[in-house]
């Protein structure tokens, strides 16, 4: 049978135009958006939630995460067994709904069964964006081998594995049509340097152009879009210019290439708590001063970069890009966030234009007639303070997501 709810005596928050709209309940038949307005015939058994007030708002979206990385003990991820990576994962995505994020895009190791666990009803999660693996060079940021180790694509099969190591335009391409046939909804290069990867500094530039510029063509033969991993200005500016579409990062952007990424159609995920959380957990988790070196050159351009793309009117969607642990700092992205923009476009970053880079416009980010019942509850006004969306979903009485609820003070 299916079940209707009617969200009635709220204030219904539009994220496109940064208001709040008094008079117009909202009724879910199933797992969609039924109606919005005054005056709803209600089928038959709905049952009505008064919101006395609080703020009915889209769920929210976070554009990066690593869901298999349960542990930072990335090796440990790799070596699980696929059972237990999956299991691991399933936990990582429930914690996440239960913070209000109802949809996930993940950044590389998640695959279609972790997908299909959600639609099928066996995992209590958001819902799932994928690129598969995340493609790397021998000796890239996601090759975590040591410099002594010479064993080809290590665990590149398993679960808990967020990267598949490929050379040459050739291979690329193979690789790009597996991991489409395969599910992968994006595909995902590492084209610069990272911090977490043991054999290649920030600076350090990753696949040629004509490897990349192969998997932007068959990711576009697909109808799908490359997002790359990225850092310097240098390598974004490069892979603007080879049709990347979504810019991981981008901590060390100037202003020229921010506009030629906006003018490009770009949309940029910056995520700095995730360099905020390792400084301040780096020491008992053991990072060595080549880690924290690495780590102080893309914090240190965090804050600047936001105001850099936001004055090119580069789009910015809402990313954590937190491993294991670091978990726990996940709302911590939007107090960071509100050091620069407005609460307003804190908001758009994580409902309409994460619907946008996950190509579900219609479908999730907002509150609209026909789209995905998914929806969260807030005490108070998140427009007016943001840090509502904090506290690992304190301020929300009751999460919504596909339908079903995951929590509800409210019923």
């Amino acid at each position: 049978m299916t079940t209707s709810y009617l969200f009635t005596g709220g204030k219904l928050l539009d994220p496109r135009e940064g208001t709040l709209k008094d008079g117009l309940d909202v009724l879910v038949t199933g797992d969609r958006i039924a109606e919005i307005g005054p005056g709803i015939t209600l089928p038959e058994g709905t049952q009505t939630i008064a919101l006395d007030g609080r703020t009915l708002m889209p769920g929210l979206i976070d554009c990066h995460v690593h869901v298999v990385a349960e542990t930072l003990d990335l090796w440990g991820n790799m070596i699980a067994p696929a059972s237990l990576g999956a299991l691991r994962a399933a936990w990582v995505m429930t914690e996440a709904l239960s913070r209000g994020f109802t949809t996930l895009r993940d950044l590389g190791g998640a695959d279609i069964g972790l997908v299909r666990g959600v639609e099928d009803g066996l995992i209590d999660g958001p819902r799932l964006v994928i690129c598969g693996k995340g493609l790397t060079t021998t000796g890239g940021h996601a090759d975590l081998r040591q410099r002594t180790d010479d064993r080809p694509g290590l665990f590149s099969d398993r679960v808990g594995s967020m990267g598949l190591i490929v050379d040459g335009v050739d291979n690329v391409r193979a690789a790009c049509r597996t991991l489409i046939k395969e599910g992968a909804h994006f595909i995902k290069v590492m084209a610069n340097g990272g911090v977490s990867s043991p054999n290649d500094p920030i600076h350090s530039i990753q696949y040629s152009r004509d490897e990349i510029a192969a998997m932007v063509e068959e990711a576009e033969n697909a109808g799908l879009y490359v997002s790359a991993h990225l850092y310097t200005d240098k390598a974004i500016r490069r892979c603007v210019e080879l049709g990347v579409h979504s810019l991981e990062h981008c901590n060390l952007i100037e202003p020229e290439t921010a506009s030629m990424a906006a003018e490009a159609g770009c949309i940029a995920v910056p995520t700095l708590v995730a360099y905020e959380a390792l400084a301040i957990e780096g020491k008992q988790l053991g990072l060595g001063a080549a880690e924290f070196e690495k780590i102080d050159v893309v914090r240190n351009g965090g804050l600047k970069s936001l105001e850099v793309m936001a004055e090119a009117g580069l789009p910015m969607a809402f990313g954590s890009d937190l491993l294991g642990q670091l978990r726990k700092y996940h709302c911590m992205e939007f107090e960071l966030l509100a050091k620069v923009l407005s609460p307003a476009e804190i908001i758009r970053s994580a409902t309409t234009i994460g619907a946008k880079l996950c190509r579900l416009e219609g479908e999730a980010g907002e509150i609209v007639k026909g789209a995905s019942a998914d929806m969260i509850v807030i005490d108070g006004d998140p427009l007016a303070d943001i840090s509502l969306l904090g506290g690992d979903g304190a301020h929300m009485p009751l999460i919504m997501a596909r339908g079903r609820l995951h929590k509800s003070a409210l019923v």
